[in-house]
């Protein structure tokens, strides 16, 4: 894509070039080639052994020992492909701009000709990537992983219990869960396994859900939930959490399960799905969806919570992940409508466009990197790339309603953004996060493709690295939850409870 964009604009220059100094383009001669082919050939080999070392130095930040050799000998032959092909497609749009311009030219004066061609083959290039192609290959897409929306994963069975969403009483259908509905509803802690964390007797936590095929739409699939959550007593726990989903559904068992453990079961939980794609394709195309249902979710959860006695409510809690956080975030209007709705929440991996997030790391107090900000002296909100170390300003009180973002130095959700095409981010100005590379710097457009290509592999890494959350949830919740009685020894005991779940 670099290669393609470099040429097209080597063409621009050429063609701007020649346009002022009123000539023709000329043949090059054989010793232009020549010096263009050692040169070009010298620099493909240094930047691709510069470009091995750079992954060999990253490999070794997140411990990764996998290298898979064959894949590297391949990759330039297929940028090769691609440059190719992209080149194909520019000069296929060329050629077209020359026939429309010919065939104006027979009506209309040659100027018109050639600025009402360019026009058109613009205006066509337009909607048929927009309209044909990316709207197509979204419904195609939507069309397949609907299949696999049917599908239960091996280990989940229907709930015995009228606990959860699709088992016995439930007012939601075990099969119109969905595939990641069910397996929140059919997985989970038991008490038994959180006495083994807390050392006292414990609840089975409640969980809540509504699939697509539960209802017709957003608001009603929110109002469903709340139903069920209502049906197996939700609001008479101590403590309730609102989960925005990512991409297909999914709710990370990560996420959750530290929630259920620390409030010693006495919780419950209500998701609802709201996509069929994965969490990385929901993130380019479905960005509205995860925005209706988050504030839909949490308005009918806000609405029968409020009508209940102050001294009866339990305490309300929000969290996400990924494009959850976005959902989760479009309920609320600011810092003050978090800190006075919720008792606590929790994010994690928010998108780099999420309304609250950009206000809270745009507007970090003086001084303080982009990659750690500090917001209003950490008062409410709070960044952490490590909350098992700390969590700055650590010195500064932390009163009241906590809200935590979670945040990988090396998490490409976190850090893309269009503006990366032309502008140099501060992260990157900054020292680098442990995780990313000292010497890494920005350069137009290469930076936004590089960061773009990390998205659909952002989760094949380690934990604790790029999108991967997993053990941070039990210090996030640790820290906004603030329950009594958890030892280092129990806290320590949980990590290793949650790195062991099995984590898609």
């Amino acid at each position: 894509m670099t290669a393609a964009i470099g040429y097209g604009l080597g063409v621009l220059v050429a063609w701007l070039w020649r346009a002022y100094a009123d000539r023709d383009a000329r043949v090059p001669k054989p010793s232009s080639w020549r010096a263009f082919l050692i040169i070009a050939g010298v620099l493909i080999v240094v930047f691709f052994a510069l470009g091995q070392y750079w992954q060999h130095q990253i490999r070794a930040l997140m411990g990764v020992t996998e290298y898979n050799i064959a894949l590297v000998v391949l990759s330039p032959f297929v940028a090769m492909f691609f440059f190719a092909l992209f080149l194909a497609v520019g000069r296929g749009i060329r050629r077209a701009y020359h026939w429309v311009a010919d065939l104006l030219a027979r009506h209309v004066g040659r100027r018109a000709a050639a600025a009402t061609g360019w026009v058109l083959v613009t205006a066509t290039v337009y909607l048929v990537v927009s309209g044909v192609l990316i709207d197509g290959l979204v419904s195609a897409m939507d069309e397949v992983f609907s299949v696999n929306n049917t599908i239960t994963q091996e280990g989940v069975v229907q709930p015995t219990t009228g606990l959860r969403s699709g088992g016995p009483g439930s007012k939601v259908a075990w099969d119109s869960l969905g595939r990641e509905g069910r397996t929140f509803t059919g997985t989970g802690p038991t008490p038994s396994d959180i006495e083994a964390i807390v050392h006292h007797s414990a609840k089975e936590p409640i969980r809540a859900y509504a699939g697509l095929d539960s209802a017709d739409d957003t608001e009603q699939r929110a109002a469903l939930a709340v139903d069920d959550l209502e049906r197996a007593g939700g609001f008479q726990r101590a403590n309730l959490l609102v989960v925005t989903t990512t991409g297909s559904g999914w709710v990370d068992p990560a996420l959750v399960a530290p929630f259920e453990y620390l409030s010693g079961g006495d919780a419950a939980s209500v998701a609802i799905q709201y996509s069929y794609l994965p969490s990385w394709l929901s993130f380019l195309v479905d960005q509205s969806k995860a925005r209706e249902a988050g504030r839909a979710l949490f308005d009918a959860v806000y609405d029968r919570w409020s009508k209940l006695p102050p001294d009866q409510r339990p305490k309300l809690y929000v969290s996400g992940e990924s494009l959850g956080t976005f959902g989760g975030e479009t309920a609320f209007s600011g810092e003050y409508d978090l800190r006075n709705r919720t008792a606590g929440t929790v994010f994690a991996g928010p998108p780099n466009f999420n309304t609250l997030f950009r206000e809270f790391s745009d507007h970090r107090d003086p001084g303080t990197p982009e990659i750690q900000p500090v917001y209003k002296n950490g008062r409410t909100v709070r960044f952490a790339s490590d909350a098992a170390a700390s969590i700055p300003p650590e010195s500064q009180p932390w009163d009241g309603t906590r809200v935590i973002y979670l945040m990988h130095p090396s998490d490409p959700i976190v850090w893309w953004s269009p503006h990366l095409v032309f502008t140099e981010p501060d992260w990157i100005r900054e020292t680098a996060g442990k995780d990313v590379l000292q010497g890494m710097f920005w350069m137009p457009f290469v930076t936004f493709w590089q960061v773009t290509a990390d998205l659909p592999f952002s989760t094949g890494v380690p934990a604790g690295h790029g999108h991967k959350y997993t053990t941070e949830y039990v210090d996030g919740w640790y820290a906004v939850m603030r329950p009594s009685g958890f030892t280092p020894a129990d806290l320590a005991a949980l990590r290793t409870a949650i790195a062991a779940l099995n984590i898609p």
